[in-house]
């Protein structure tokens, strides 16, 4: 089966794997006459490795996005870090309920919205580059909030935050304000390792279909329903 690469991964898709195949091909042929031939092939083996590792992390594998409109989608793949109540008074304006995925480098980085929503602003802040698996990271690390507003009944307002994490530096965000995004639509992704956050209105009619430790995947696992 075919797995296309994403179109955000550029120039790093080509640039960084291009940059390693000569670097294999001039150990190959430039290595030393003295040099066990055992070594050689280990490291080329190490390389194809690290250079199979660089291709999937800019995977961007098809799915069929789950048609229920009483859900929200896990906006990244990754695992559940954390799931608490706080107060977010910037957009939601009120008690939120914060569900934290933490992004491995094994991970498809790619991001989606979780439900059918209007854009209705967008917001970067640069930071600091703490561990992606710290709940911290969301106050202090670089991130970049996408403000969301349903466009089904129940009309709630959702915050998705994109936040490098400790070795991730380039966040890519496609979306435009005022444009509407399906359920599961992508619009970006964190480069090596990060954390992507849902914000939701805390109230008796949303539930949390999920826990800490959790495995989910962008644009497929239901995390809420409304």
């Amino acid at each position: 089966m075919k797995i296309p690469l994403t179109k955000y991964g550029w120039p790093q898709v080509v640039f960084y794997p291009a940059m390693l195949l000569v670097f294999m091909i001039v150990l190959y042929y430039g290595a030393s006459s003295t040099t066990p031939e055992w070594m050689i092939q280990f490291v080329e083996i190490a390389l194809g490795i690290v250079l199979l590792w660089m291709l999937s992390f800019f995977r961007d594998p098809e799915r069929e996005v789950p048609e229920d409109k009483d859900i929200l989608l896990a906006p990244a793949d990754g695992t559940i870090a954390d799931i608490e109540t706080i107060d977010e008074p910037d957009f939601i304006g009120g008690k939120a309920l914060r569900v934290g995925i933490f992004l491995s480098i094994f991970d498809v980085h790619i991001n989606r919205s979780p439900c059918l929503a209007k854009v209705d602003k967008i917001t970067y802040r640069e930071g600091q580059f703490l561990d992606a698996r710290n709940p911290e990271a969301g106050k202090v690390n670089e991130s970049n909030d996408l403000w969301l507003t349903r466009t089904e009944s129940p009309n709630d307002k959702l915050i998705v935050r994109q936040i490098s994490g400790a070795i991730a530096r380039r966040i890519v965000c496609k979306a435009k304000q005022g444009v509407e995004l399906v359920s599961g639509e992508r619009f970006g992704m964190i480069k090596f390792g990060s954390r992507t956050e849902l914000y939701v209105p805390a109230r008796d009619g949303a539930k949390c279909l999920v826990k800490i430790g959790d495995k989910v995947k962008a644009g497929l696992t239901p995390i809420i329903r409304l």
